[in-house]
């Protein structure tokens, strides 16, 4: 039996045959429902992603349902609505042991990294990489658990952000996912900056404190001024030079700096004010099976504004239409249902 899955390639976003898999042991067959397009796919699509090789299968926001089981399976059960957790840890390794597995030594990544991806028609996938989605949830919401916890595993690393002021730059759909998680959160004020003013307009509508133009020459000074003072917490959800410099400024003095977003290329850094600042700038990578039920638990308790955040849904056969929705700046969430 054969399947329809989108393949990147250097040549375009297609759809193209594939045989459906069988599960193995211990491995689950799932029919895909939803998969979203995350900027990673946008990005390694362009040549900018430093871990991801063209050609390969995206897919990695992806929800669907049960539809067989292999050998010695016992999480899931055919016909249950699940979501992925992507990454692919060796299970075996110094981070894995200590339940690190998203820093894993030996890591592989479902959809980024691997030889298979969500947009399909069908995946199969170790049962440890499954999550069971809750009855109060449609497919659309389930679409945003895995993008969710990002923001929410980040803001863990960060130690919390209630009674804290943070500054959010970028306003992607991580950068919007961590303003509504940080409101959730009790966040004393929260403040985002984007170069659009598009982009601004809209970000404003989901209920910070203020927008600023991140192009601005004294973007730094409006930030503070719109916080009160300098950022407790700086969430850095684009993760390039021009943005890591504004949030280690911002951060200035004692703060932190979490960065969120994946860096297309290294950057430099004040080390001498790193230090006598004592800032502290942090990497946030994925999230872990706790970040997937906090994010589980935010969109069922409707911390979340799901209708808003998805802008484009379109079936798999227009996966190249989808990637250009995703990359056109006009929308937030894309998804494809195949």
């Amino acid at each position: 039996m054969s399947m329809q899955r989108v393949v990147v390639s250097a040549a375009g976003v297609g759809v193209e045959p594939a045989p459906v898999p069988s599960p193995g042991p211990g491995e689950v067959l799932v029919r895909t429902v939803v998969a979203g397009v995350c900027g990673s796919d946008t990005h390694a699509l362009a040549g900018k992603h430093p871990f991801i090789t063209l050609p390969y299968p995206p897919g990695h926001e992806v929800s669907g349902t049960v539809a067989a089981v292999g050998d010695g399976v016992t999480a899931v059960t055919a016909g249950q609505r699940v979501t992925l957790e992507p990454f692919l840890p060796c299970w075996e390794c110094k981070q894995c042991r200590a339940g690190r597995q998203n820093v894993c030594e030996r890591l592989r990544f479902f959809g980024c990294a691997h030889d298979q991806g969500g947009m399909a028609e069908w995946f199969t996938v170790d049962q440890r990489r499954l999550h069971v989605v809750p009855d109060e949830l449609d497919w659309t919401a389930a679409a945003l658990i895995e993008p969710l916890a990002t923001p929410v595993h980040a803001i863990g690393l960060a130690g919390g952000v209630r009674d804290r002021t943070v500054a959010i730059l970028g306003v992607g759909t991580i950068g919007l996912l961590t303003l509504q998680v940080a409101r959730a959160y009790g966040a004393q004020r929260i403040v985002l900056t984007a170069r659009s003013r598009r982009s601004r307009e809209r970000a404003a509508k989901f209920g910070p404190d203020a927008t600023v133009d991140a192009t601005a020459a004294d973007a730094v000074d409006q930030v503070r001024a719109a916080l009160g003072e300098s950022a407790d917490v700086v969430f850095d959800c684009v993760a390039e030079q021009s943005t890591i410099d504004q949030g280690i400024a911002l951060a200035n003095k004692g703060g932190t700096v979490i960065v969120v977003g994946v860096p297309p290329a290294g950057v430099s850094i004040p080390l001498p004010m790193i230090q006598d600042s004592q800032l502290r700038l942090q990497g946030s990578a994925t999230y872990l099976p706790a970040d997937f039920a906090e994010a589980m638990r935010l969109l069922t308790a409707g911390a979340v504004a799901v209708d808003d955040m998805v802008t484009s849904v379109r079936p798999l056969a227009e996966a190249a239409e989808a990637f250009a929705d995703a990359a056109s700046g006009e929308h937030i969430k894309v998804l494809l249902r195949p």
